[in-house]
């Protein structure tokens, strides 16, 4: 009945009005994107049926599951085709698109509901299982928030800290990743390094002595001489970075971002910068429609409760490989 499918996404606004009108041609989709070989039971994997519209039956353990439970998707109140138009805004504007941006562009009756709605989707920017860095990898931190007094050096109480890791592409920048972090530590940098970038890779960092005693990468430390603006010439692809996340922050946000919610505008960030040189709005469309049906559901009370910072567990001796 539903064959696979091969990149196959709207090319424009119009095009995606036109395809994605109503609900059954939404769950056709999602359901193409999900299960491009047939039905495979999320518990065991085995075929099935459908026994009524958008449910299906598995033949082997008798699961009863629809192509929106266990995504993004489930428990939704809105239509599909909402979510597909907020998933256009989303991928296809070249800045992205604020809460209340799209609260107008829909028409939504709540900015709650706008709010809650992106912040899903930033959910599913992150793909399950993807590539680490490699090769040669910029890291540093940056600050997010406005100036504080009687604090030195890296120390903060307000401001909020990123941690940033831009891969190199000659004298280009390749793939990047950010990380809202607690602090410098030792165990929360090496921590990063470890979930974000191949072991075996070349990393250079400036001369903090949390980034020392590295194990299983080549660290190049690049130690300043003069206070601050060599450092954008020591490693100017994830200053560069830094600059274009602030801008962005600034400018489609207005700044107005709580320290909570942070990593999912690093996650939309880090989607949008990592495949920048696409020349199709329809494509990200695709990709990010494609990954909203492979991460779990997020309920409202946990988007709005306070965030654990997504730090690896202190490094061990031994070299694991990340995802």
């Amino acid at each position: 009945m539903f064959g696979a499918i091969t990149e196959d996404y709207p090319r424009t606004l119009l095009e995606m009005e036109r395809r994605f009108r109503d609900e059954a041609a939404c769950r056709s989709y999602l359901f193409a994107l999900r299960w491009p070989q047939g039905f495979a039971c999320p518990a065991c994997g085995g075929r099935g049926t459908a026994i009524r519209r958008h449910l299906w039956r598995c033949q082997n353990c008798g699961r009863e599951t629809s192509v929106m439970a266990g995504t993004v998707f489930q428990d939704t109140k809105l239509p599909l085709a909402i979510w597909f138009r907020a998933m256009w805004q989303a991928a296809a504007q070249k800045n992205g698109i604020s809460a209340l941006g799209l609260q107008r562009v829909l028409g939504l009756g709540s900015y709650k509901t706008a709010w809650a709605l992106l912040h899903k989707l930033r959910r599913a920017m992150v793909r399950p299982g993807r590539e680490c860095l490699g090769g040669v990898v910029e890291v540093d931190e940056t600050y997010w928030g406005g100036e504080e007094s009687g604090v030195r050096g890296r120390q903060t109480e307000e401001k909020a800290l990123i941690v940033v890791a831009a891969e190199a592409d000659g004298a280009n920048i390749g793939r990047i990743r950010l990380g809202h972090i607690p602090d410098t530590n030792r165990a929360t940098l090496h921590g990063f390094i470890q979930q974000s970038i191949e072991p075996g890779s070349t990393v250079v960092t400036d001369g903090l002595q949390a980034y020392r005693e590295l194990a299983g990468y080549l660290h190049e430390r690049q130690i300043q001489n003069h206070q601050p603006a060599e450092a954008e010439h020591l490693l100017p692809r994830v200053h560069r970075v830094i600059s274009l996340l602030k801008r962005w922050l600034l400018g489609t946000h207005q700044g107005g971002i709580a320290h909570e919610h942070l990593d999912d505008y690093l996650n939309e960030f880090t989607f949008r910068f990592n495949r920048r040189a696409s020349n199709s709005r329809g494509k990200l469309f695709y990709r990010l429609a494609q990954q909203a049906v492979g991460v779990a559901p997020v309920p409202f009370a946990a988007l709005t409760q306070h965030k654990a910072y997504h730090v690896a567990p202190k490094p061990r001796l031994t070299i694991f490989r990340g995802t």
